[in-house]
């Protein structure tokens, strides 16, 4: 079973990019995040050229922010939209859909961005992840959690760990947040199987950061042990962040049981850009 995940950045806006994704890495379940569509207007978008392609799908959507998906081809039961007991801001806000695909509980979620650190929605972040935890450790032992967690796990997944000083993402309560969700015995599928490689799926589109590989690995699978034993391959389609009209975050890929491309990771195409030296670079924001 082939399972991705993708924050594309607008659904609407990346079509052209998500339908021949689809038909060339043949993914059985999908995570998207970012949607921003209204779960009408998606299922008026896509509707029929997923169906055709044999997937169904579970939705939790709004207008211009936000917005979570699954899409499976191998079965989608139990769904759930929202993360109970999480707060809003100042309403809830879509960020989480799960349900349960060829036996696995998948959980697509769109963590809050935290913004400034020890701001309202930074606290928010912190509260939302508490509720994720909650959710996820009352639920089935095979579960995945996929999508975009807007943090950075340790300082090896920033292209340079002196250019976030005094940014969200990197901050110690956020990564202890995101540990203490893995502490439920979720395992970090892609730094398990590349726990030395340079890895991002993130890169502002701004200053070229992409080109130079200045990024951020944000976007996530953390899979139980029942599933994490299965991973037979994980890697990051870095491919499909390049050319016209892409996202500004990579699909990760993790294959169980088989890997219909082998195992091919960490990244692919691999990056030609060597590594900055450290201190070199700023982030467009902090210019």
């Amino acid at each position: 079973m082939r399972v991705a995940t993708w924050n594309v950045n607008s659904v609407k806006q990346r079509v052209p990019r998500l339908l021949p994704w689809l038909d060339q890495r043949q993914p059985d379940v999908v995570c998207l995040q970012e949607t921003k569509l209204a779960d009408d207007a998606f299922a008026e978008l896509l509707g029929e050229e997923l169906a055709g392609r044999g997937y169904a799908f579970a939705l939790y959507g709004e207008v211009q922010w936000n917005g979570v998906a699954i899409l499976s081809r191998v079965g989608l039961d139990d769904v759930a939209v929202g993360v109970a007991g999480a707060p809003g801001f100042p309403h809830p806000e879509a960020r989480a859909v799960s349900a349960t695909c060829g036996g696995i509980r998948v959980n697509s979620v769109y963590v809050p961005n935290g913004r400034v650190p020890d701001s309202d929605h930074y606290h928010y972040k912190l509260a939302w992840l508490a509720a994720l935890r909650e959710v996820v450790g009352a639920g089935p032992e095979a579960a995945i959690v996929c999508g975009d967690m807007n943090i950075a796990p340790t300082d090896d997944d920033v292209f340079d760990p002196d250019a976030y000083v005094g940014q969200t993402h990197v901050t110690p309560p956020e990564r202890a947040a995101l540990a203490e969700l893995q502490a439920l015995g979720l395992r970090d599928v892609m730094r398990d199987r590349w726990p030395t490689e340079r890895v991002f799926t993130y890169w502002d589109y701004r200053a070229g950061m992409f080109h130079k590989n200045l990024g951020m690995r944000i976007d996530l699978v953390l899979a139980s042990a029942p599933v994490a034993a299965r991973v037979r391959a994980a890697w990051v389609d870095r491919h499909a962040r390049k050319g016209t009209g892409p996202s500004d975050h990579a699909p990760v890929i993790v294959d169980l049981d088989e890997a219909p491309d082998g195992d091919i990771g960490p990244v692919v195409p691999p990056p030609s850009a060597p590594a900055a030296k450290r201190g070199s670079v700023k982030l467009p924001q902090s210019r």
